[in-house]
């Protein structure tokens, strides 16, 4: 009985969608082009926030489970055991399930813009859902927030890709659904617009903003209507901006960018070091999630997002965050607090390593907040202790050090600083937050030239940068443009076999290859023109002795800007193209640049 009704609802939604995608092909037909981006906006939007809902519901009842069991048997037990859970669950369900691999990181939505023309495969749409709910529900140190992006740009992709929609449109759908998905984990629509377009997006116009801001707002909408303020990071008891305080917020600032700078090279350590595990099974698994529930025993504060710790660190009673620690005896003690809350601050980063290096799923965007809002914490409470300045207002320094660490991360000082505004309810906080997060961008940027999610991919010229013309040469795919049908000669030929294959074709440069399709050398057309009027020097001259070496030569392997910058050096508009050394083909610089402009014209998006 239960399976028949399983079935029938099955069959039900099935229905359903197809209905649905049949009005969907009618309004492309009736819409005009950009009104059927604005309906398509909306839908990503209502999906994307869906999947957050499910998410953020998920964590927090969790968290409120864990929480309930922890103070039945007064140490952090549930909070330890859950995380090897689900990590282990995680680790099964990607090794059956997903095809063994899973993309994790915001930066695979960079690499898709960059490289795949806005192309994420429609595993996406369900497989951060369900991997990262496993790991981060279930206690890993890790954040919901790049997961929920993710998925946000899979719908956006994938449904550009069924009404099939133009690479630009398809861009900019996805951009949609990152803008949605930001706006709907925290109610904040501007943050999500800019996240979409100072993250994302690399070159917009005007009249791009109205899908992703639609996006926006519609994924901020529904999840306001379904989630309660208990479940998204929210807060409304900030004090006004004090001018006097401004030397502490300049010094905030600083420190958020040091701060946010060592964040990111441990992280990249401990992936590194998990990294180099020969297997990808459930020993790694249990490895690091053992460790990661070692550390979450001795600071519960590192369980799943820490978005109630930090909504508790904000109020006057910091010190319930030692309940159901071994420090709990001890918690009317300040100092030990403040150094409680340092050593958890500098723990974070290792323990979100732990989390995603052992197998989990999850991003970095919840521990930015996290270390940033505990950071902000101790700044202000040491001025208190120490009597420096006993009037600091600890609540605001709490919230604005989120921005400065989460500018300092993702070099996203907008995002930043609108995200912290819309969260407190008001913006009488944007002072502060300009100084700590413009700081915190401009301290982080001298020591790592690329935001930490997508630094790997950008040393790699994998991901789009502020540099434009950079950008359209790397999301060319010059093997495409190679000619692979060319004439090639051998040693042993004479030049009438040369000037045969000039006379028969447009190729003016020959290459010489040996038995094993090697690359000897090259006869150029211009270098042997003379001879070709001369019979006798033809008839008896051999290709060894016009055969002459490339200027540059391009491996498979090379960056677009490297490739041009060997046209330049040589200049030369014809180079030859090796491959697993063994010659490849011919790449024209006329070719490559007619591919440039035709990029040119996909990328603007208007």
């Amino acid at each position: 009985m239960p399976n028949r009704v399983t079935t029938k609802i099955l069959l039900f939604f099935r229905k359903m969608m197809r209905r649905l995608e049949s009005l969907f092909f009618l309004a492309k037909i009736v819409l005009s082009e950009r009104n059927f981006i604005y309906l398509s906006s909306v839908a990503v939007a209502i999906s994307c926030a869906f999947a957050v809902i499910i998410l953020k519901s998920f964590a927090h009842n969790v968290f409120i489970f864990a929480n309930y069991a922890n103070q039945y048997l007064k140490l952090p037990y549930a909070n330890s055991i859950f995380p090897i859970i689900g990590i282990l669950l995680t680790v099964f369900v990607i090794r059956k399930f997903l095809d063994g691999s899973i993309e994790k990181g915001s930066s695979r939505i960079l690499f898709a813009v960059a490289k795949k023309g806005g192309i994420l495969p429609k595993k996406q749409m369900y497989a951060q859902i369900i991997t990262s709910s496993l790991t981060v529900g279930l206690g890993g140190s890790a954040g919901l927030e790049s997961p929920i992006t993710i998925t946000g740009a899979a719908f956006g992709s994938n449904f550009a890709q069924k009404y099939k929609l133009s690479q630009k449109d398809r861009i900019l759908l996805l951009s949609c659904g990152v803008a949605a998905g930001i706006g709907a984990a925290f109610n904040a629509p501007i943050a999500g617009v800019l996240f979409a377009i100072e993250v994302v997006l690399t070159d917009i116009t005007i009249s791009a903003f109205i899908p992703i801001i639609i996006a926006a707002a519609t994924g901020a909408l529904v999840s306001k209507i379904v989630l309660t303020q208990a479940i998204l990071l929210s807060f409304e008891q900030e004090q006004n901006f004090d001018f006097h305080n401004t030397p502490y917020y300049i010094l905030l600032g600083i420190l958020a960018g040091f701060v946010s700078v060592l964040h990111a090279r441990n992280f990249r350590k401990v992936e590194h070091y998990f990294s180099r595990f020969k297997t990808n099974g459930y020993r790694k698994a249990l490895y690091g999630a053992g460790i990661l529930a070692v550390l979450i025993f001795f600071f519960p504060t590192l369980f799943g997002e820490g978005y109630e710790s930090i909504k508790t660190l904000s109020t006057k009673h910091p010190e319930i965050l030692l309940d159901n620690t071994l420090l709990e005896s001890h918690k009317s003690n300040e100092w030990l607090l403040l150094i409680f809350i340092g050593m958890t601050t500098l723990l974070k980063s290792f323990a979100t390593g732990l989390t995603l290096g052992s197998g989990g799923n999850g991003g970095n965007f919840a521990p930015s907040l996290f270390v940033g809002s505990y950071l902000g914490f101790i700044v202000s409470k040491f001025m208190h202790l120490t009597g420096i300045n006993s009037n600091l207002p600890i609540t605001n320094f709490t919230i604005v050090g989120m921005a400065g660490i989460l500018s300092g991360l993702f070099h996203a000082p907008l995002t930043a600083i609108f995200l912290i505004g819309e969260i407190t309810g008001g913006y009488d906080l944007m002072v502060p937050l300009m100084i700590v997060s413009s700081i915190s961008y401009a301290v982080s940027r001298q020591f790592e030239k690329h935001s930490m999610d997508v630094k790997a991919l950008a040393d790699k010229g994998e991901v789009f940068t502020s540099d434009k013309d950079k950008n359209i040469l790397q999301s060319i795919d010059f093997l495409k443009l190679v000619r692979t049908d060319v004439h090639s000669i051998s040693l042993d030929k004479s030049l009438e076999n040369v000037v045969e294959h000039l006379s028969n074709s447009k190729q003016n440069l020959i290459p010489v290859l040996d038995e094993k399709q090697k690359l000897i050398g090259v006869v150029d057309f211009e270098e042997i023109r003379s001879f070709v009027f001369n019979p006798y020097r033809i008839k008896f001259t051999t290709v060894e002795e016009v055969l002459s070496q490339p200027k540059e030569i391009l491996n498979h392997d090379d960056g677009m800007e490297t490739i041009m910058d060997k046209f330049e050096s040589s200049e030369e508009t014809l180079l030859p193209v090796i491959k697993s050394g063994k010659f490849y083909g011919l790449l024209s610089k006329v070719d490559v640049l007619e591919a440039y402009r035709d990029k040119l014209k996909e990328m603007i998006i208007e």
